[in-house]
This record gives structure tokens, sequence and C-alpha cells, in this order.
């Protein structure tokens, strides 16, 4: 049975600021806990589980010699910080952030803004499946740790470095190499030569991007528009543009 201070500690990695101090956060469910388990350079440092999970995993657990605690249905819905609890909770140690002083060849993003928690999980996401070098966001996007990222990343946050700051600080320091802006009135992607190294920019969901960034952009990209919706979501955005990225 979990003491009362270590539901409360769980609990409260709900919180940025606890989640920066403890230097951990929290995954759950099955597919992303199995998955960051079984990744090298993880380190999940406790599992919380319902005993059917952890006999299902028993070899895996000991292999990586991972603290595990056996908890009831009762405990699991107060340590989640999902909607529907899903037989594993892990504190996971937080990754080394990206470097933002440091720019090597490769294709990064640029996050502005973004506030949505899922379409920030799945730019992260989408990310990893194109084989992007890096995300950097700005100061006010949401946590890469928040939940509700975390679960949507599944499990990609491992694999892609994300790195926040002052976006245009970094930009000052990278100007010999190509930025591309995603804005409603640039050039159609479709016929603009696109490099294999350079800096993606998407914008804040309703805002886009924010003018003090827009005279870094050495080339304004736009998805052609067929239908009648003012604007496409960050996150289908962000996939489309990294397609033709790597047409």
């Amino acid at each position: 049975m979990l003491s009362k201070s270590t539901i409360k500690c769980i609990q409260s990695l709900a919180d940025k600021k606890a989640r920066a101090e403890a230097n951990c956060f929290i995954a759950e469910g099955p597919k992303i806990v199995e998955t960051l388990i079984e990744l090298n350079g993880v380190s999940v440092q406790h599992i919380y589980a319902l005993p059917k999970w952890i006999d299902q995993h028993k070899n895996l657990l000991e292999k990586r010699k991972i603290k595990v605690d056996i908890i009831t249905e009762i405990e699991l819905e107060k340590i989640s910080q999902l909607q529907t609890p899903n037989q594993v909770v892990a504190m996971v140690q937080q990754f080394k952030r990206l470097d933002t002083t440091i720019f090597q060849d490769g294709l990064y993003i640029m996050l502005d803004g973004i506030q949505d928690p899922g379409n920030m999980g799945t730019i992260i996401r989408t990310a990893d499946w194109f084989g992007v070098a890096g995300i950097f966001c700005s100061e006010d996007c949401v946590d890469m740790y928040n939940s509700k990222v975390v679960q949507s990343s599944m499990a990609s946050i491992a694999n892609v470095q994300i790195g926040y700051g002052n976006l245009v600080h970094i930009l000052k320091q990278k100007k010999d190499i190509a930025v591309y802006g995603a804005v409603l009135n640039g050039d159609d992607i479709r016929n603009v030569s696109l490099q294999k190294n350079g800096i993606i920019i998407i914008g804040n969901e309703s805002k886009g991007i924010r003018n003090d960034l827009l005279p870094f952009v050495k080339q304004a990209i736009t998805i052609p528009k067929f239908g009648n919706a003012e604007s496409l979501n960050a996150a289908v955005a962000a996939g489309i543009i990294l397609n033709w990225f790597r047409r």
C-alpha cells in the first residue's frame, strides 16, 4: 500500500515547478511505459502498477532493475493524471535539453507560443517520424513534460531533443542558416526549393508567428488551400511541411 506522502509526491508532478525540482515526469499507460523502459538512455526510476501488468513484464523490470510498487485500482486513480487511468504509472528522469546555442547539420523545428498540449505532443511525435534534429521552443510554449504532451507524443519525447529559450536570441546566433516561416501569405511550399538543413518556424495556434521573429524568416512558406477552413491545426501543418522537406 502506498503511503500518503508517496501519493502526494506523485500527484505533485502534475505541477511544472515540482517536476523541475524533482527532475522527473510522469508517463502512463502500457504502450508508453513499455517503450520507455526498452529505450536505451531512458531512466525509468519507479513503476507503480497493477499486479497483472507487473506479472506480464516481470523479466523486463528485473533486467532493467527498476523499482516497482504493486498498487490497487483505487491507488492508481489517486496517482494518475489521466481521466481514465490505465494499469501503470512511471516516474521517469527528465531528458537532456537541446542546447539552443549549438546548431548542427539537420532540420529543426522552432515552435512559437504553442499552447495546446495535444498539438505539442503530436508535433514531437511527427518530428520523430521525420527525423528532425531538434525542437526549439519559446519560453511560453506548453511544458514538454505536461502529462497530455507526454501521452500524445507516444514516447517520442525520448527520441527528440527539445530546448526552451528566447527565440530571437537563438535566431540571432544562426544568421547563416536557412529559416522557413509557416505563414498564410507565403510562397506555395510545392514551388519552393527546400534545403535539407534549416529551421522551420511554426507559430501559435491562433496568432501565428509573432512579429519580432518575422525579420529572421528567409523564406515564407504556405500550404496551399483548396477549401474554406480559415487555418490548419499547428500539428497538422507541421506534418505536411515536414513531408515536403523530406521528399
